[in-house]
């Protein structure tokens, strides 16, 4: 509240009005502030609408990461959105530790660059599963050496790559890896004033844990900016009826890899005989030549089959399926 001026204060500021000591324009040229045009159609910042559309996308990005880091690390890995928020990108750098992973990704084909910051106790992690570890971090952080960059730049593409499927609602979007840096100061592609959000995901590799934080220029998604709210996102996901999607589910399905093994007989055999194996050596079985053999999709029994040839390969024909309630 502004204060109040006493009789005494007005009689003198009258006076030097009246004596030309204070000049009325001087004053309010003074008062004045500089205006600048504001497009509240396009606002240059993220709404909350924004925010929940794009933690969505990364909902549906971290549930990609629990599923495929694993096929690494030989490891149960869990991911989880923590929150999302706007910030200007000088909070987010000066927030950074040193040492620090960030990955700057060209976010093609739109213009600009956005950041993959990965804190250094899961990079030291993956670091440590990768060379045969127990998958742990360390006591004290230190720079990656020259060894462990390889590995770090191998963990942020596979995690780059994973984010064409959430974004391909909104657009189909092709990243491309422009480098990794580990120093803060270096990363300095936006300019300081320029808003970003934020999407923090939490990670626990094992008993390590650590978080990702996303950071998306405005300036970056400036043109899909329209297609960053829950409306366009349902109706994108709902174009396909769900007999279309479940043959595209199948279609996927049908080409997924699965092991297929024939046990061709068991024995016991002492260690001292197994050390003494030679070629030529005959191991006797506990099946006829003539009996079925055993058939285990993956690890589950599924058929019985009989021993053969084709085309000068070893080959079983299938002459029964094992049902669920048979087994």
């Amino acid at each position: 509240m502004s204060e109040v001026l006493s009789q005494n204060e007005i009689d003198n500021l009258l006076a030097a009005l009246n004596t030309g000591e204070l000049d009325v324009d001087q004053m309010s040229a003074a008062d004045e502030k500089k205006v600048k045009d504001y497009d509240f159609k396009r606002p240059a910042k993220f709404s909350k609408e924004h925010l929940r559309t794009l933690e969505m996308i990364y909902e549906h990005y971290g549930r990609l990461l629990s599923t495929t880091l694993p096929l690494y690390l030989r490891k149960n890995v869990q991911v989880s959105v923590a929150n999302s928020e706007t910030v200007t990108y000088s909070e987010f750098s000066n927030a950074l530790s040193n040492p620090v992973i960030l990955g700057i990704i060209n976010f093609l084909p739109l213009q600009g660059t956005i950041i993959l910051e990965l804190q250094a106790n899961i990079g030291f992690a993956f670091i440590d599963r990768m060379l045969g570890g127990e998958g742990v971090g360390l006591d004290k952080t230190r720079p990656f050496t020259d060894i462990e960059m390889p590995l770090i730049e191998k963990l942020i593409t596979i995690c780059m790559q994973l984010m064409v499927e959430p974004w391909e609602n909104v657009l189909a979007i092709n990243p491309i890896m422009e480098r990794i840096e580990t120093n803060p100061q270096f990363a300095q592609v936006i300019s300081p004033t320029d808003m970003i959000a934020i999407v923090t995901l939490n990670i626990k590799i094992g008993d390590v844990e650590g978080l990702m934080n996303i950071c998306l220029p405005y300036f970056t998604l400036e043109s899909v900016m329209d297609k960053l709210n829950t409306k366009f996102w349902f109706s994108t996901m709902q174009k396909h009826d769900d007999d279309t999607y479940g043959e595209h589910l199948e279609s996927l399905v049908r080409h997924v890899d699965v092991p297929v093994k024939a046990i061709l007989g068991r024995c016991n055999v002492s260690v001292s005989d197994f050390v003494q194996l030679q070629r030529g050596d005959i191991i006797r079985l506990d099946n006829q030549v003539n009996s079925e053999l055993q058939v285990y999709v993956g690890d589950i029994y599924k058929f019985t089959a009989l021993p053969g040839t084709a085309k000068d390969k070893y080959a079983v024909r299938i002459t029964s399926v094992i049902r669920e309630e048979e087994e």
